[in-house]
């Protein structure tokens, strides 16, 4: 969803505001009008009465008494949009809770790093021993200009584009909190390329709604990379230092 579709509490306090000046100019004009009309009726009714004085007095009173319940039915409908403010925000705030724990158990469930390796390991053997093809596509995450979006909302719907585009043979992870992979048995270069479109296209919308920006690339074994090494040097140089992936790295057949 993009911004301009999602109520949130800017928009929201704004809203509040605008009816709270409406209201005040409303109960200001009335009193205004109120009180013009019953200084000049008043001599009228009390000081110099002509006719019914009595009818006159009870017509009176009536208008003061609508005036005071029209301010009150003013001040209690300000009141009431104060309240649904407060139920909208609190909706708002619960969804976007709900959503974020969904999201979460999404991220959580996905292949990891140390999956990642052993995966990748067994296609690089077979791919060597049988002598096919072997393709990886890198994808990292990077937050756009001018916006600060919910990382985990990201990956959440990057997880999901990425798994719309993916045979049943392909394996997608999560390396890293903004860097996926996604292995590709048997692909060489040119369809490895055609995926990278298909992918950079269902990314489109995730790009859109968080103003995010992709780096994706798609490596192929044996016309990119020769050696397992240099595959690994591809995946490790996206990763971040301090997580030490050299460690538990297993060593790629070569």
């Amino acid at each position: 969803m993009s911004g301009s579709t999602i109520l949130n509490r800017e928009e929201l306090d704004k809203l509040e505001r605008r009816e709270l000046q409406l209201t005040v100019l409303s109960v200001v004009f009335v009193l205004v009008l109120a009180g013009g009309l019953a200084s000049f009726m008043y001599p009228l009714v009390f000081v110099h009465p002509e006719g019914g004085k009595w009818t006159m007095r009870v017509a009176f009173l009536g208008f003061c008494a609508l005036t005071v319940l029209f301010v009150g039915y003013l001040l209690e409908r300000q009141r009431t949009v104060r309240k649904l403010k407060q139920h909208i925000l609190g909706e708002l705030e619960r969804n976007i809770a709900l959503q974020h724990q969904a999201n979460m158990e999404l991220l959580g469930s996905m292949p990891d790093a140390s999956q990642f390796w052993d995966r990748l390991t067994m296609e690089f053997r077979r791919a060597k021993t049988m002598q096919k093809t072997l393709s990886l596509a890198l994808l990292k995450v990077n937050k756009g200009t001018g916006k600060n979006p919910d990382m985990a909302a990201v990956c959440s719907a990057t997880a999901k584009a990425l798994s719309r585009r993916l045979r049943p043979t392909d394996s997608i992870f999560r390396l890293s909190t903004d860097v996926f992979s996604v292995v590709l048995p048997e692909t060489d270069a040119m369809n490895g390329k055609r995926v990278a479109v298909r992918l950079q296209e269902e990314l489109q919308n995730t790009r859109s709604a968080f103003g995010v920006v992709f780096d994706l690339n798609v490596y192929n074994y044996p016309e990119d990379v020769v050696s397992s090494h240099e595959l690994e040097d591809l995946v490790k140089s996206l990763l971040p230092e301090q997580q030490g992936w050299d460690a538990g790295v297993p060593a790629l057949a070569e």
